[in-house]
């Protein structure tokens, strides 16, 4: 859902309204994302329906902002028409992706690989020892040849740099389906 969001005056142009972009979410906020928000072509007098659209969470994890604007633009907003559209929590240290993906609500986290100083699959590996019923982790590698770490990592699924925008949607989406049919069944 996208909201809309006032800009300061001085920068208004007449007729135009900021954008927020949809789904991005920080990590220390996600308390605060609310599904009574009005979305954008909602008329004055529109009420929300009883059931609230659910939404998936993930987590892109990278140093470099350039990987992960890489990584959100792949995504989109939904990464197959099946699926609910997802909010993405953008990470850029270690620590603050092992305190949100602690939070339990994390429906993927996607690492790079190459991040320093921790990189993806030292993360990866940190998160399936350390976390009960830990998220899918999809790992971005810079080489193929480094498809045996992801592997050492327990990644759940690997995709290689440059990205590929329907390689890593194809791949999240088969994740986001497993997490899914999991979380219904328990």
């Amino acid at each position: 859902m996208e909201v809309a969001e006032a800009t300061p005056a001085s920068c208004q142009i007449p007729g135009l309204t900021a954008l927020r972009p949809p789904g991005l979410v920080r990590p220390d906020t996600m308390h605060s994302v609310s599904d009574s928000l009005t979305p954008v072509n909602a008329s004055p007098g529109h009420e929300k329906s009883a059931t609230p659209t659910p939404r998936l969470r993930v987590l892109v994890y990278s140093d470099d902002r350039l990987t992960r604007q890489d990584i959100v633009l792949a995504l989109g907003r939904r990464p197959a028409p099946e699926l609910p559209m997802i909010d993405i929590i953008e990470c850029a240290t270690e620590p603050l992706v092992v305190r949100t993906m602690d939070t339990g609500k994390v429906d993927l986290a996607i690492l790079d690989g190459e991040a320093r100083p921790a990189g993806g699959m030292g993360v990866c590996r940190q998160m399936k020892d350390e976390i009960f019923r830990c998220a899918p982790i999809l790992v971005v590698i810079g080489r193929p040849q480094d498809a045996w770490l992801a592997t050492w990592s327990r990644a759940d699924g690997v995709v290689p740099m440059p990205i590929d925008p329907r390689i890593l949607a194809d791949t999240a989406a088969s994740l986001l389906r497993k997490r899914l049919v999991g979380i219904e069944s328990t």
